[in-house]
């Protein structure tokens, strides 16, 4: 994956994370909830990215190049 591929991703998963929060807060002001768990969705939505990113990483023969050359 490259590198502008990966700014751009992080980029779109930060402003969507920031839209969830403000809609969340837009909902938890009709309604009681601990501020916690608004947190959570952009939180698991980071981390889902970041495990999609660093499994393509790991999994991509691509990017083993390194692994084939003799010392």
């Amino acid at each position: 994956m490259s590198l502008d591929k990966l700014v751009l991703i992080l980029v779109i998963v930060i402003a969507a994370a920031g839209a969830t929060v403000w809609l969340g807060l837009l909902v938890a002001t009709s309604f009681q909830l601990p501020f916690g768990w608004l947190t959570l969705l952009p939180a698991a939505l980071v981390g889902y990215v970041l495990f999609r990113v660093i499994s393509e990483r790991v999994g991509n023969e691509e990017e083993d190049h390194y692994d084939k050359m003799d010392h």
